[in-house]
């Protein structure tokens, strides 16, 4: 097992990398391409070098609770400011134009703030 940014991997494929929070397909691939990592080679055949090059460049990064809290303070002074953008996370409707006439599920389930404060 490697540990990476503070998580176990198994030996799993490094395309893992997308389960953190705020990584997704192609930043995991530049990652990848950056440190000359094979896309289908398996964490545990990495040197140690690598390793830390990786771990070091994720703490660079802007993810998982740190990317979370980013986004619900931007939610939050939309709502403090009273934008059209704010009241409609508020109210959990759909906040990019779509329409709410038929297809509002998503969007409630998705939109869903706590409604305190």
């Amino acid at each position: 097992m490697v540990f990476v940014f503070g998580v176990n991997f198994p030996e799993q494929r490094l395309a893992s990398l997308e389960r953190f929070y705020g990584v997704g397909p192609q930043l995991s691939e530049r990652l990848m391409a950056r440190f000359h990592i094979h896309p289908t080679a398996k964490i545990g055949a990495l040197g140690g070098r690598q390793i830390t090059d990786l771990n070091a460049e994720l703490t660079k990064l802007t993810i998982e609770n740190d990317l979370r809290r980013k986004i619900q303070d931007n939610i939050k002074r939309l709502r403090d400011m009273g934008s059209y953008r704010g009241r409609r996370h508020a109210m959990g409707l759909p906040v990019r134009g779509q329409k709410t006439r038929t297809q509002i599920t998503t969007a409630r389930r998705l939109n869903r703030v706590d409604r305190k404060g």
